[in-house]
């Protein structure tokens, strides 16, 4: 019976590892090198197969972790296993494997690792868990609806009564009919007889009546009236 043959015999009898180990600082689950052994090492046995180590490369370093920063010393190792079958035929497998420690146990951590690695890789040891594959979405073919939000009108500015109207529609003298409107009003408010003397005064020449004045001229008037208007009240 060859190496190959007694090989498949263990893994029939070993089946599956479960994750039943876990990292509590990092929150995972994983297989730690005793539940390997335990599950692997009763068939190896009983097939008659034997795992032979060879350390083929190693390198140590102290390297500094985590913050505030510790020293810890890093051990990284490459190892052959070979497993023998009871015909002495074998077959070989090459791992690398690294682990850190602040004490004297990273050589040991770091073979536990190789050693875990060497023996779910060649025995090609599944978990017993749902796969990830096993669930799957598919996106939905009608996008979302989407709901337009709701927009308030601004509100529409009240009419500032200091603007100066100017342009529209001429009279004789050019002032606008908007200008003489707002002459009128501003006449009324400030409780003047006549425009024509204040005209007269501003510009330095005879107003006889709103239509004696042009556009720039009724937009003096109307900013010393306003001006008046503020006085008096």
């Amino acid at each position: 019976m060859t190496i190959y043959k007694q090989l498949s015999l263990v893994m029939e009898d070993v089946g599956s590892v479960r994750k039943g180990d876990r990292n509590q600082h990092q929150n995972f689950n994983f297989r730690g090198i005793d539940a390997v052994v335990n599950a692997v090492s009763p068939a190896l046995r009983k097939h008659g197969v034997v795992v032979v180590p060879e350390v083929l490369d190693y390198k140590y370093e102290t390297v500094s972790v985590g913050s505030p920063a510790k020293n810890m010393a890093s051990v990284r190792l490459i190892v052959k296993y070979t497993f023998f079958a009871s015909d002495g035929t074998s077959v070989q497998t090459t791992v690398a494997a690294e682990s850190f420690d602040s004490g004297d146990k990273a050589t040991a951590k770091a073979h536990s690792v190789a050693f875990r690695t060497c023996l779910l890789q060649t025995l090609c040891l599944p978990t017993d868990e749902t796969d990830p594959d096993a669930s799957s979405y598919e996106r939905s073919s009608h996008p979302t609806t989407h709901v337009p939000q709701q927009r308030v009108a601004p509100e529409k500015p009240k009419p500032d009564t200091n603007v100066i109207p100017i342009g529209e529609k001429t009279t004789g003298g050019g002032i606008s009919t908007a200008q003489k409107n707002f002459v009128s009003k501003l006449v009324r408010e400030c409780k003047l007889d006549s425009v024509a003397d204040m005209a007269s005064n501003l510009l330095g020449r005879d107003v006889a009546a709103l239509e004696d004045l042009s556009t720039r001229e009724a937009s003096m008037v109307i900013k010393a009236l306003t001006e008046l208007k503020e006085a008096l009240q």
